[in-house]
């Protein structure tokens, strides 16, 4: 059967990026598990649960799914995942990204191996687009140098973070993605005039915000050639 692995955060997911592609995958005949870097309960960033930011429906559909979905209530800790056991890893954005999942070594690792083992997928949502910008390959390069890739843009950054890149919470956001991405050597298009962004290379898959979450489940749903149950 093919296994789908989600790596979620516990500083701040984006509901919709991650709900989304959950469902999505729990709708066809793929079995997913869901981690998060010490293994506690992932927290769902409160702007993405609000209906002024969001809309009714969605803040719902969220609250609903994060409150309820026993995977995310009972999610492994990253370090004892293993790629192998996994036909695609999700890491899905939202700010809380750059504090934990982007950091963390054994995503890096999860992040490696899926992409450079043979078959897996590796679908990255958002924020954690940055995760790219700090992952190795096998020989020491940097993982996205020469990758096409889309994520969360600069031009939406500076309509969330003020002057001093601090949050609306108050924190300080620690790096821009589109920089460190580009930094990295990736291939870098937002297509900000276009209503969705997915870009495929290979085995790996980059989606750039919360439009574009549907549109990156599904191209991952293709890649996978899981067929739908629901």
């Amino acid at each position: 059967m093919t296994s789908v692995l989600f790596v979620v955060s516990e500083e701040g997911y984006w509901g919709e990026e991650c709900v989304d592609p959950l469902e999505t995958l729990s709708e066809t005949e793929a079995s997913v598990d869901v981690a998060t870097p010490s293994g506690g309960k992932p927290v769902v960033d409160d702007r993405s649960i609000d209906p002024e930011n969001v809309g009714e429906a969605t803040a719902e559909r969220v609250k609903e799914v994060h409150a309820n979905d026993q995977r995310l209530q009972n999610p492994m800790p990253i370090a004892t995942a293993d790629a192998d056991q996994y036909d695609a890893v999700v890491f899905p954005g939202g700010h809380g990204t750059e504090w934990d999942v982007n950091q963390d070594r054994h995503a890096r690792q999860l992040l490696r191996e899926t992409v450079e083992g043979d078959g897996g997928k590796a679908l990255v949502l958002c924020h954690a687009v940055g995760l790219l910008a700090f992952t190795r390959d096998s020989d020491g390069g940097f993982l996205v140098d020469g990758r096409d890739v889309t994520g969360f843009p600069n031009e939406w950054e500076e309509g969330i973070v003020d002057d001093h890149d601090r949050m609306p919470d108050g924190r300080k956001l620690p790096y821009w993605v589109e920089d460190e991405v580009k930094a990295a050597g990736g291939n870098w298009d937002a297509e900000l005039d276009a209503d969705e962004s997915v870009t495929v290379d290979g085995d790996l898959l980059t989606a750039r915000g919360p439009e574009s979450s549907h549109a990156g489940a599904t191209a991952l749903v293709e890649a996978l050639g899981v067929t739908r149950t629901a």
